[in-house]
């Protein structure tokens, strides 16, 4: 299916609403995703995105047939950590397993590299959630290691793992 990764635009505010309005998105998600997602956390969202700009951060929607149906971003990492940026996505439940997440992450991981002063790129999806973690080994990310018993969602305990892309 065929995408393009865009520059975030208010009139994207009710498609994000709408395809972000999934429990099984905002379950494969830090909190700070909520379920259920509103117009209003999606007008934060997407102010946010442009507020920030491209600076330290390239932040992008995932656009199909006009309509913004997901999010994929790296964003910069300080301190000891600043040759690192952190990858982080999410896509409507009707376009999962099209290879549109795949194609997005090795786009914007390319992005990202040319554009900032960076090495490495890592994700770091929870255990179980099996579709991320096959997008990512598709999109050549390797698996560093697993975070036993590192995240907390809905008072359960989970594993978390941390893959990375090398710059070459």
């Amino acid at each position: 299916m065929n995408f393009v990764l865009k520059k975030w635009q208010t009139s994207f505010i009710p498609d994000v609403a709408k395809y972000g309005n999934n429990k099984k998105i905002a379950d494969n998600l830090r909190d700070a995703f909520p379920f259920p997602y509103t117009n209003t956390d999606a007008e934060w969202y997407v102010n946010d995105c442009i507020e920030k700009g491209d600076k330290h951060q390239i932040c992008r929607a995932i656009v199909v047939d006009g309509q913004a149906v997901g999010s994929i971003g790296v964003f910069m990492k300080e301190d000891v950590y600043r040759k690192s940026g952190e990858l982080g996505y999410w896509l409507g439940e009707s376009y999962w397993n099209g290879g549109i997440m795949t194609k997005a992450v090795k786009e914007i991981c390319y992005e990202s590299f040319e554009r900032f002063d960076i090495i490495r790129i890592f994700a770091e999806p929870f255990s179980y959630n099996s579709g991320s973690r096959r997008v990512l080994e598709k999109a050549d990310f390797k698996l560093e290691g697993v975070l036993k018993k590192s995240v907390c969602k809905h008072d359960e305990i989970y594993d978390s793992c941390i893959y990375a892309l090398l710059k070459k």
